[in-house]
């Protein structure tokens, strides 16, 4: 038996050709018959009628048929998962993380809790807030770094999504400096620049980042009273249009440290508009393999 020879009696059940079968299976007609012949041979009974218009099934074959492309489908799928298994198994570990923390936070943490020499292939997915949480749900990460901050609304159910806290950090309000050294763009409040309404550079509703801004109610009220000029879910985008004096934004001080510290970017707004935030790790409750418990059970003892 011929694991081909099943596959043209469905290919031949489904078009009831030999012509329009054996150019579905690309070979040649000769060949298909061939096949179709030795198939019957070894099932020991005809499975089609040839007929001058047509082919049709026989009782067997009406009977075989659904049975050969349910089988067919069934070593496919236990193919699919044997693979998959697997891969599983192969010590690789896939890490969804958000832009911002990719950039900066990412680097020197995952070189502190992973000893590359003894593990395969480390794979870190970079994108926004909903891409990763997609990544995540679809089972296709062992884990999401990401900011958090509890009030801000989750897709990842508590008692199904595992979480430990594997850092700190704080959005604060940002903006270029003027010629004086005091805010361009100040929030109300705090002075700048007289006559100016403060243009406000906003996260995409795709943006983690965004939902904990937009929840906080000291920035929700001072957002009210800005003029937004530019969204983006790109943490780094919004740093480069405040550095280049296009407005204000609520920045991760862990992505904006250094143009802080040279100056680039100045306060727009007094401590009261800070949020304090969370950086957390989560974890996929179906993805798993060794490698990725190795690291699960490594930070949750430190």
């Amino acid at each position: 038996m011929d694991l081909d020879w099943l596959k043209d009696v469905v290919a031949l059940a489904e078009h009831r050709s030999f012509s329009r079968a054996a150019e579905a299976r690309h070979v040649s007609q000769p060949a298909f018959s061939r096949r179709i012949r030795a198939c019957e041979d070894w099932v020991g009974t005809p499975l089609f009628a040839r007929e001058t218009g047509g082919v049709t099934l026989t009782a067997a074959g009406r009977l075989l048929a659904p049975r050969i492309e349910s089988l067919l489908r069934d070593l496919d799928t236990a193919r699919r998962d044997a693979r998959n298994l697997g891969a599983r198994e192969l010590a690789t570990v896939s890490i969804a993380a958000t832009h911002a923390l990719s950039f900066t936070f990412f680097p020197a943490w995952i070189r502190r809790h992973v000893e590359f020499e003894a593990m395969g292939t480390l794979n870190l997915l970079s994108d926004s807030m909903a891409a990763c949480e997609q990544m995540m749900l679809a089972g296709e990460v062992h884990f999401l770094l990401c900011h958090c901050r509890p009030e801000a609304p989750g897709r990842f159910a508590p008692d199904r999504f595992e979480s430990i806290r594997v850092g700190d950090d704080v959005l604060v309000p940002l903006c270029a400096p003027g010629s004086d050294g005091r805010p361009a763009w100040p929030l109300p409040g705090v002075s700048g620049p007289p006559a100016r309404r403060a243009r406000l550079l906003a996260y995409s509703r795709a943006s983690g980042l965004g939902r904990i801004v937009s929840g906080h109610p000291a920035t929700r009220e001072a957002a009210a009273q800005l003029e937004t000029g530019f969204t983006s879910h790109l943490a780094a985008t919004l740093l480069t249009m405040a550095r280049e004096g296009h407005g204000v934004a609520w920045l991760p001080r862990t992505l904006a440290a250094d143009d802080i510290a040279q100056g680039r970017l100045v306060r727009a707004g007094a401590e009261p508009f800070d949020i304090p935030i969370e950086i957390r790790l989560f974890r996929a409750p179906t993805c798993r393999n060794s490698a990725a418990d190795a690291l699960w059970s490594g930070l949750t003892a430190a």
